[in-house]
């Protein structure tokens, strides 16, 4: 079999390749999830004053206005039948997740964005808000001066914007007022949700917990369960999942390469196989150049003169075009550095994948975004 030029580059650049084993070692934490215990969205809709003339218009966002007029009623401020027209408040969404198990007084971050027509929440003042749950209780009130990270700028017939400047931020501008009803250590039965369900890694979680514990008390129920039984087990249910949530597995990845088109970035797996397959890659480069040609009648002679079309199509080749029979033994990542050394662009190495895939050359799953 006769080896091209750039397929003998290509392997020559192999030892570049960091080259990893195909089953990456991770703790138990970090690949499963703890059924029942997760976080719990919160909203809210507040106000926010302070604002230095950049806040809603009462024309576009009456809302605002009526907020406005109902808050200062409810702090002993009679406002009716008064025309409240200001520039430096807005009305926002305030946005939080109650991590499981918080407790009563603790501090969580907000996330704010304006629903009306202000240009930036920049210097702003986020007014107590109160953030319900789906059961549509408070379970959290939020309050404090917002961190907005866009910029806004404006000059006379000019303006600049980076970011949102209408979404911002309170680090720890809530405080939780209600808990959440779970008794965790009344549980019998706990289940771990694998967030990658894979049947490999499953039955290796099951048997490093049993084997660390001695006693067969997980079992794969599915690729994406493990139970634990803990009847009859003296230890409390959380004590047993701080022994076992850092012991280390080795996590079976998914053949998978992932292509974004927008960036022209390429993550493969490991796993990821070549069958024997003919590579050809060129670029063909269409020139049309059009010269007319003007046509006039003799002296003396009846008729008109005209432009007479005359094109030109010149079909070239650029670079070379490059053919290469590819033997099982070679990896895609040794590919991948082959192409990238010759200057190949992250667009053609799309192309190339895509086409090797079509062909059933390559064995993984091909998510192109």
């Amino acid at each position: 079999m006769k080896w091209s030029p750039w397929l003998i580059a290509a392997l020559a650049l192999a030892p570049l390749v960091f080259s990893l084993p195909a089953d990456a070692q991770a703790r138990i934490r970090d690949v499963v999830d703890v059924q029942g215990v997760r976080e719990n969205d919160l909203v809210g809709y507040g106000i926010v004053v302070g604002l230095n003339g950049t806040g809603d218009t009462v024309r576009n966002s009456p809302f605002t206005e009526d907020s406005l007029t109902h808050l200062l009623e409810r702090l002993g401020v009679n406002v009716q039948g008064e025309q409240i027209k200001p520039k430096n408040v807005a009305a926002v969404l305030v946005t939080a997740s109650l991590p499981p198990f918080s407790r009563k007084g603790s501090s969580i971050d907000v996330n704010i964005a304006s629903i009306g027509d202000a240009t930036s929440l920049e210097g702003g003042t986020l007014i107590l808000t109160p953030l319900k749950a789906g059961d549509n209780e408070i379970y959290a009130v939020a309050q404090g001066s917002i961190i907005v990270s866009g910029i806004d700028v404006k000059a006379q017939g000019a303006r600049e914007t980076r970011g949102s400047p209408t979404t911002g931020s309170v680090p720890n501008g809530a405080k939780v007022e209600r808990e959440v009803n779970y008794d965790f250590n009344r549980n019998e039965l706990i289940s771990l949700a694998l967030r990658s369900p894979d049947f490999t890694t499953a039955a290796r979680i099951e048997d490093t917990i049993n084997a660390a514990l001695g006693v067969p008390l997980a079992s794969m129920r599915d690729p994406g369960t493990i139970e634990l039984d803990l009847r009859g087990i003296s230890e409390s249910p959380a004590r047993l999942l701080a022994s076992i949530e850092n012991l280390s597995v080795e996590v079976a990845s998914p053949a998978r390469i992932v292509i974004d088109e927008k960036s022209g970035t390429i993550v493969l797996g490991e796993d990821v196989t070549i069958s024997r397959v003919a590579i050809a890659q060129g670029n063909i480069a269409i020139k049309v150049r059009e010269t007319p040609v003007a046509s006039q009648p003799n002296p003396f002679a009846r008729g008109e003169s005209m432009v007479l079309p005359r094109s030109e199509i010149t079909i070239t080749q650029t670079g070379n075009s490059n053919i290469a029979m590819l033997d099982p033994n070679v990896t895609l990542s040794q590919l991948i550095a082959g192409l990238n050394a010759l200057g190949v662009s992250p667009q053609e190495m799309a192309d190339i994948i895509r086409s090797m895939k079509a062909a059933g050359a390559i064995h993984a799953d091909l998510v192109i975004r």
